[in-house]
């Protein structure tokens, strides 16, 4: 009624971020959620899903066979990795088995959150075509791609040429930039100084919404 002073609640700010492999994509996520952000890691339900077990695993295995999913690993990801890489058409026919999927645990998961931010943890958000039209902000975080490799090699054991194989999948710096709203430079940022960029721009964002 008018008159009466009654707030009505604002929706939640819906963040959409991302980066390539190797940024500190995931350091920056856990900084959000110190700022209060409920945390959607679209990644993370992708793994539910395929994991010993998950509810994705009977239409891969129809999809691509039974010798890309066992009981100890769920779906076997060295065997999907090389199907993928080796035939576009592969990825497409696995992507259209999981995003379904993803999309309704993400909607879930967004309709449960209590929070007046909402960050969806989105790898491939720019690849997608569809997340843009979904988040009120984008967040890039961003680095040199020597840096990327460096970083994954060292944590992975992947070898140098496996990892610019998955940075040639993915979509290029100058792309996902170009869809940011912000960007994080992590290229010789301390811990202190990403936390902080994370802070300030959730306390910007949560004024302007």
């Amino acid at each position: 009624m008018a008159g009466l002073g009654v707030n009505v609640p604002q929706p939640p700010v819906r963040i959409g971020l991302t980066g390539g492999i190797g940024s500190g994509k995931s350091t920056v996520a856990g900084f959000w959620v110190e700022a209060g952000a409920a945390l959607i890691d679209t990644d993370a339900i992708s793994r539910a899903l395929t994991a010993p077990g998950g509810a994705a695993l009977p239409a891969i295995a129809a999809a691509f066979g039974p010798h890309v999913v066992n009981a100890d690993e769920g779906l076997v990801r060295s065997v999907m990795r090389e199907l993928v890489f080796a035939d576009p058409a592969a990825r497409q026919r696995l992507e259209a088995i999981l995003h379904p999927m993803i999309s309704a645990e993400t909607a879930r998961a967004a309709a449960a959150a209590a929070s007046d931010l909402i960050v969806f943890d989105v790898p491939l958000l720019v690849e997608s075509g569809r997340w843009r039209q979904r988040v009120d902000r984008v967040l890039v975080v961003d680095c040199a791609e020597a840096l990327q490799i460096e970083r994954v090699t060292q944590r992975s054991g992947l070898s140098r040429e496996a990892v610019q194989a998955v940075l040639n999948a993915q979509a290029s710096r100058s792309q996902r930039r170009a869809c940011a709203d912000a960007v994080i430079h992590n290229q010789d940022l301390g811990l202190s100084e990403l936390r902080a960029q994370v802070l300030t721009l959730a306390a910007r964002w949560r004024r302007t919404k």
